[in-house]
């Protein structure tokens, strides 16, 4: 499976800044379905982030999913990559 990687910051309430990956199949065009991925994941979060949006949330690069990344996707539409600040 082919995936867009989109490179995402967001500002956490405490000042640090969350830095992670939505992972989306390849054909997921519409910047604001990406978006509400980014939504649903921050929201199992229990700290208070800022919104976000394009600023924030840029469209980095393609390519090919390992497995588990792929089930992932085929599960939820999406998968999250965290990288700083995540926790």
């Amino acid at each position: 499976m082919k995936i867009a990687v989109w490179d995402t910051y967001v500002q956490r309430e405490d000042g640090a800044t969350m830095h992670f990956d939505i992972l989306v199949p390849d054909e997921t065009n519409h910047e604001e379905a990406v978006f509400n991925f980014g939504e649903t994941y921050l929201q199992t979060k229990p700290f208070k982030t800022a919104s976000l949006t394009a600023k924030e949330c840029r469209l980095c690069h393609m390519e090919q999913a390992t497995e588990s990344i792929a089930e992932r996707v085929k599960t939820h539409g999406f998968a999250i990559i965290e990288m700083e600040n995540c926790n």
